[in-house]
């Protein structure tokens, strides 16, 4: 009824302790520039900026995070039985329409005295971003929230995820296959099946996140209500020919003041 998030009212952020969260924010932004980075890189790169960790440490912070290098190589955990893994269908396939693809990803957020985790969905041919959930745990409860928001308002032929569990879990995958949606997942060890989402959570960082320095879960909430409002309605993408992603979504004509 007050068009507020539930996130914003009822969820307390994670918590660590402040020099972790100052390492976090510092992985979270190396991160972006270089998601091939395991613990090993990552470790040595704060290192050699001065900071006193090992390895141990990093690879703690990271798996909090959520975040794992890009990287091929031989799979060293195994899945629940109860999880899906489905091959990645967009090799070579042109993308040339709204609806097309749609894909999600979750990043981590980070606040003044905690974090959150972000999921959205978005709209490969127009960048268009359908929905997004805040959480404060890596649970898929809050992914499947966005998924459902963005069912709403239509349905993907094709919908592509990385292997998080979130996303081979079978109340996500099941909610796609009720739909009768292709699902799409991430190689293991490629950066570029996801790139699209992987662009929108970088603009998000360096355009908004990092410079407003959040304190409050509400005040993230607000602060992303505006930027998603901005990025879909006002930001002009010179890979859509200067137009907003909602302009080519809904195919209207710009708006020229």
């Amino acid at each position: 009824m007050l068009e507020i998030d539930r996130s914003g009212l009822y969820y307390e952020p994670a918590r660590e302790p402040a020099e972790n969260l100052r390492l976090m924010r510092l992985i979270d932004e190396q991160y972006l520039a270089a998601p091939f980075y395991g613990s090993r890189r990552m470790t040595a790169w704060l290192v050699r900026r001065g900071e006193l960790v090992n390895r141990k440490r990093i690879q703690r912070l990271m798996r909090i995070m959520g975040l794992e290098a890009i990287h091929p190589g031989p799979r060293t955990t195994k899945r629940s039985p109860d999880h899906e893994i489905h091959p990645y269908l967009l090799r070579d396939v042109i993308i040339n329409r709204c609806d097309q693809v749609w894909s999600t990803d979750v990043t981590y957020v980070p606040l003044k005295d905690g974090y959150m985790f972000l999921a959205a969905v978005i709209d490969w041919h127009s960048r268009f971003v359908l929905s997004w959930r805040l959480s404060n745990t890596l649970d898929g409860r809050f992914c499947l929230e966005a998924l459902d928001a963005a069912l709403e308002g239509g349905r993907p032929e094709i919908f592509n995820t990385d292997q998080g569990c979130q996303f081979t879990a079978r109340a996500f995958t099941g909610r796609l296959k009720k739909e009768k949606i292709a699902i799409s997942m991430d190689g293991r060890g490629r950066a570029l099946d996801n790139v699209f989402i992987e662009r929108l959570w970088r603009s998000l960082k360096y355009e908004d996140v990092y410079l407003k320095s959040y304190q409050t879960v509400r005040e993230l909430t607000r602060g992303l209500e505006q930027w998603f409002a901005f990025y879909n309605h006002e930001r002009l993408h010179q890979s859509l020919d200067y137009r907003t992603p909602a302009e080519v979504y809904h195919n209207a004509q710009p708006i020229i003041p």
